[in-house]
């Protein structure tokens, strides 16, 4: 069975509604050979089956988290003891946000990673709009598709409608002076520019530790992490904008090597969709939400709840940095 024929056999039956009896008859196959088609239809991904949770189970911290940090919206998944089925429930949910904000004409600044992957790879759409996914980050070709936003916005676009837009620069360079030129560079300064306009930025939460995705891929040494942690640093965004638990800057030279958009970029961008998953990132959503810079989090209901927990141990403390730093 070709595609196209795979695709309206699921169609009656998801669709349409037509039981596996039915299809049996009018495809002339045994109901055994139908159920088969249509698992196959799911393993091709063609079709897509998504459990969503009712919304009263996270609706109080949702709530919770909109008044704690003045963000204008909060998505939170139910927990799962799978990480990997755990940040493709949290996809999901963006996915199915995305799909209800999205608008013709609305530039959407693309990040990478894991999450940011997954959103793109979860998303689902019965309306073609006439979007624009454009790179916040240039390439990093270790670590696959996750650590290429160019691979996820061209995915995001065949999945929501629109065009997709390449930054045609590396992620990371060696030389800040490198750096300095790719900026002005008549191939990729209309590009940043462009994602500098963006209506909603899609961004990823990192965390500072030896075992994470940015280590094992490459972006970051064992060291490198080390010295961000001596200085402060509890997490990313983006990747590389690194920020302490209240949330300030953490100057590190890696900040000069990397073609992307700034914090301040950021901070102009209407709606900022940061999402983090994995358990391991409390500290550095933490930081992140006092950054100013979120609009929308989208997290799992432990780091929501370990989110509110640290938020009030640790608020004291927070004011106090703040009034240190005004005073200097």
């Amino acid at each position: 069975m070709t595609t196209d024929e795979l695709t309206r056999l699921a169609t009656l039956y998801y669709v349409d509604g037509l039981t596996q009896e039915d299809l049996s008859k009018q495809f002339s196959l045994s109901r055994a050979k139908i159920g088969r088609l249509l698992k196959r239809a799911q393993e091709e991904g063609i079709v897509e089956i998504r459990v969503k949770h009712h919304p009263r189970d996270t609706r109080d911290l949702e709530r919770e988290l909109i008044a704690r940090f003045g963000i204008e919206k909060a998505i939170v998944s139910i927990n799962h003891k799978d990480q990997d089925k755990q940040r493709e429930l949290l996809a999901g949910l963006v996915a199915s946000h995305l799909d209800r904000i999205l608008a013709n004409d609305m530039i959407v600044a693309v990040g990478m990673g894991r999450n940011i992957n997954a959103i793109s790879e979860h998303a689902i759409s019965s309306t073609q709009r006439s979007s624009t996914f454009v790179c916040a980050i240039g390439g990093f070709y270790r670590g696959g598709e996750i650590m290429n936003a160019d691979h996820i916005s061209r995915r995001l676009a065949a999945r929501f409608g629109g065009d997709s837009e390449t930054l045609y620069a590396p992620a990371l360079v060696g030389d800040p002076e490198v750096r300095k030129g790719l900026l002005n560079n008549d191939a990729v300064k209309p590009t940043l520019d462009k994602a500098r306009r963006a209506h909603v930025a899609l961004v990823g939460v990192g965390d500072i530790n030896e075992d994470s995705n940015m280590v094992r891929t490459g972006w970051f040494s064992t060291d490198e992490i080390a010295e961000l942690r001596q200085c402060g640093a509890v997490g990313d965004l983006m990747g590389y904008h690194f920020i302490d638990m209240a949330g300030r800057p953490v100057i590190t030279p890696v900040r000069d090597r990397v073609i992307g958009l700034s914090l301040e970029d950021l901070k102009h961008i209407p709606n900022v969709i940061a999402v983090a998953s994995e358990n391991t990132k409390t500290t550095a959503v933490l930081g992140a939400l006092r950054t100013g810079v979120i609009t929308t989090l989208a997290t799992t209901e432990a780091i929501a709840q370990s989110i509110v927990s640290l938020e009030d141990a640790t608020r004291g403390q927070f004011f106090s940095q703040q009034s240190d730093v005004a005073t200097q």
